[in-house]
């Protein structure tokens, strides 16, 4: 029932109270198009907000979409964060904040802003220019305080309603919010307990004693395990005079949960106590080797870091979070806050915080040395869990002097990664922030500035490029060499310039004979593109065949399907073998379909546009277009970047051979398909079996489909792949899914569907 991250308990614990408030916030977005709910920590907000978006979705067509803001460090961040949640790539050449306009504009859309509190000014603007440009948007934040936006309507979050002074009855204290909250959480770690005349004085005395801050009842049930709720309330009496007699400045509500945190955390073993502080330097959830990376225990750590953490699920104050890569766990805002404290008043948050940094910059090494080959979905998976704090570690090395260069590393490291992501823009941020700070002999500086370049390119921004290209040639450093002419060969290919092949070749040639397989591969594609288009067609073959041999024999997806676009691009687009160039594009768009690149998938179907278009088959281009242009739109990119002449010719002739009337309606057509029905095999008699699309209600249409791919199994990672959206999507509509029909796991959603299928169609029906 606490701040901070409680999604991910959705499985895990019911919901308790709050009907009230539900249908005020539900009245006030009705009325309002920024509703703030305010409150204490620990009181319930970001479960509230929640509930509520799982429950009004059919008031908004176009989605609900959830920006967690607790894992958020710097408020540069924010409009990032929002646009991650979106599944907008920062591919285009424009702002962040631009293409998260452009999407939403139109849209009719419930967007949950979630702890605003740390970034207040900065959540504030961002909501601001969001329901000015979008006037079908409608926001829901969660704060401590007030944005102060114009049009806001303040809901302030009480805590659970309390029982009243010498209940006597257990009839009387269950009919409390607070009371039936605590036996709930009580039953989790001891299944037997029950609430009888003995103990329901002590139980509804306790929780008037936490005034029915759901964090503290929580946290105080969860003692129920070696005390009686008796003594739970003797104990807590002691802390409050504690607490009052040294903070009477805090808030009445502040000092109760302040007094159930430092009682928690007088209750814990010192390990326990040492594991509290030190992972509360994490932004989001981190798993057991983060943990005995940054709690450096004396003696044989694993074990003590096991242990502790162990212990600190146990008391709840560490959720358990269950995800594609394993274990994870996550601390509550409000217990967060309380163990940096720690680490303050004892000194020691500084040399926690660089344990934290290490431990990242390593992962990143890992990641990168591992990149090329069949790891690279489990690393991605893996990063992209750990985003939020490889944020965070790169944000204190720059703001910790004589960290600079370590930042450098990391944002030098893994490109395909952030490229992978989507956030070219947000890597070459990094970068240029490091550049910025950084000794100007600092190693690694001239790589970086040319990956920067790299980056500023995908952006279409040549003239930036370039800019950071003569910095990198400026300082001379031979090691940058093959970076600084691959950079130089991107930017002259999509200038359409001379010396784009040389440039490639040279520094193919240096990045093998440094044995740098990874670094030699998109050079070689360039190579190949521009080998082409100078009119030998067999040596861009040779070059993209050597391509995907190298990439084969590591067991690299990623890069054989760039191989294979080369190969589709050069046949099609410069007079080869139109069959061999429409596989080579199939297959491509085969492996970007499995994993989580939009960008190179929207590029592979506008080069099967492209063959469609070279075989005249002009209601075929024009479908594949549309179905293109909606991926591009995902990602917010425009198609301009590498294939922008061979896009522009073919889009223009399928118009004019269709008509303008005729090509916007298999335009739209296209645009409606999901693009794994690009590959299906054409049916004779047509589709033999259309994928189910009845709506289960009270279910969506689109809350529908995830919930039968759930019913088949599916994983969140593995829906977003299949229905082309963001993982974080995928996410907030299974916990909609879950609100909306009051059930605690996927299991349970399973059986539901299995059970309106077959109501509707009969038995054994189910989701195929």
């Amino acid at each position: 029932m606490g701040d901070g991250g409680l999604s991910t308990r959705r499985d895990l614990t019911t919901y308790v109270g709050r009907a009230e408030d539900e249908t005020e916030v539900r009245r006030l977005l009705g009325a309002a198009r920024l509703v703030t709910l305010t409150g204490p920590g620990g009181v319930g907000k970001t479960r509230l907000a929640f509930r509520v978006a799982g429950s009004v979705t059919r008031a908004f067509p176009d989605g609900v979409a959830v920006a967690g803001l607790a894992e958020v460090r710097d408020g540069t961040m924010v409009t990032r964060t929002l646009g991650d949640c979106l599944g907008l790539h920062d591919t285009a050449p424009r702002t962040t904040r631009d293409t998260v306009l452009a999407h939403l504009r139109d849209r009719r859309m419930l967007l949950v802003l979630d702890n605003c509190e740390h970034l207040v000014a900065d959540c504030a603007e961002l909501a601001d220019v969001l329901l000015r440009g979008c006037p079908e948007l409608v926001v829901l934040a969660t704060s401590r305080c007030s944005l102060s936006v114009a049009g806001e309507r303040v809901l302030p979050i009480a805590p659970l309603a309390l029982p009243p002074k010498n209940v006597r009855t257990v009839e009387d204290a269950i009919a409390s919010d607070a009371v039936r909250l605590f036996v709930d959480r009580a039953r989790d770690v001891l299944p037997s307990f029950r609430l009888t005349e003995d103990n329901a004085a002590s139980v509804a005395g306790l929780c008037r004693q936490l005034d029915g801050l759901p964090l503290a009842v929580e946290l105080a049930a969860a003692r129920v395990r070696v005390l009686s709720p008796g003594q739970i309330a003797d104990r807590m009496t002691d802390s409050l005079a504690l607490l009052t007699t040294g903070a009477r400045s805090l808030p009445e509500r502040h000092r109760s949960l302040r007094a159930t945190i430092e009682w928690s955390h007088a209750l814990c073993t010192d390990a326990e106590r040492a594991a509290w502080e030190c992972c509360s330097v994490f932004a989001g959830a981190f798993d057991l080797s983060a943990a005995e990376d940054v709690c450096a225990f004396p003696g044989p750590a694993g074990f003590a870091v096991l242990d502790a953490v162990d212990g600190l699920v146990d008391k709840s104050v560490l959720a358990r979070v269950e995800g594609a890569t394993g274990v994870r766990f996550r601390m509550l805002e409000a217990l967060r806050e309380f163990g940096q404290e720690r680490l303050a008043s004892a000194g020691t948050a500084e040399a926690v915080a660089r344990r934290h940094r290490d431990h990242h910059a390593r992962l990143l090494d890992h990641a990168d040395a591992e990149w090329f080959g069949p790891r690279r979905h489990d690393w991605f998976a893996r990063l992209s869990d750990r985003h939020a704090d490889i944020r965070a570690a790169l944000s204190w090395s720059l703001r910790t002097p004589d960290e600079a260069v370590t930042a450098l590393e990391m944002a030098s490291g893994v490109l395909e990664y952030w490229l992978a992501r989507g956030a070219s823009g947000e890597i070459r941020e990094w970068l240029d922030r490091a550049l910025a700070v950084a000794a100007e002999d600092a190693p690694g500086r001239a790589a970086a500035q040319a990956r920067a370049a790299l980056c500023a390119a995908l952006h279409a921004d040549l003239d930036g490029a370039r800019r950071r290209l003569k910095l990198a040639e400026a300082l001379g450093d031979e090691d940058a060499l093959p970076c600084i002419r691959h950079a130089q060969a991107f930017v002259a290919l999509l200038a359409v310039e001379p010396h784009a092949l040389e440039k490639a070749a040279e520094a193919a040639r240096v990045f093998e004979e440094r044995g740098a397989v990874r670094s030699r591969l998109h050079p070689m594609f360039i190579q190949a593109v521009a080998t082409a288009f100078r009119g030998d067609l067999a040596g861009a073959r040779r070059l993209l065949e050597a391509m995907l041999r190298l990439c084969e024999t590591a067991g690299d997806e990623s890069y054989r399907s760039m191989a294979l676009f080369g190969l589709g691009t050069v046949e099609i687009c410069f007079g080869g073998d139109l069959d061999a160039g429409e596989r080579a594009m199939r297959d491509a768009l085969a492996i970007d379909l499995r994993g989580p690149d939009v960008l190179s998938a929207a590029y592979r179907v506008d080069g099967l546009a492209w063959a469609s278009a070279r075989r005249a088959d002009w209601p075929g281009a024009a479908k594949l277009f549309g179905t293109a242009a909606t991926l591009w739109d995902r990602c917010g990119a425009e198609p301009d970047i590498a294939v922008s002449l061979a896009h522009r010719e073919l889009l223009r002739a399928t118009r004019e051979a269709l008509g303008d009337p005729r090509f916007e309606e298999l335009f739209a057509e296209g645009r409606r398909r999901n693009p794994h029905d690009v590959l299906a095999p054409a049916s004779p008699g047509g589709p033999a079996e259309p994928p189910a699309t009845a709506v289960l209600p009270p279910l969506t249409r689109r809350e529908s489909e995830i919930a039968r791919l759930v019913a088949t199994g599916l994983s969140n990672r593995e829906i977003a792949v299949r229905l082309v959206i963001a993982q974080r999507t995928a996410e907030t509509h299974v916990l909609h899914i879950l609100n909306k029909l009051d059930l605690a796991n996927r299991t349970q959603v399973a059986v539901w569907v299995n059970e309106q299928l077959a109501a509707r169609t009969g038995p054994g029906s189910g989701p195929r």
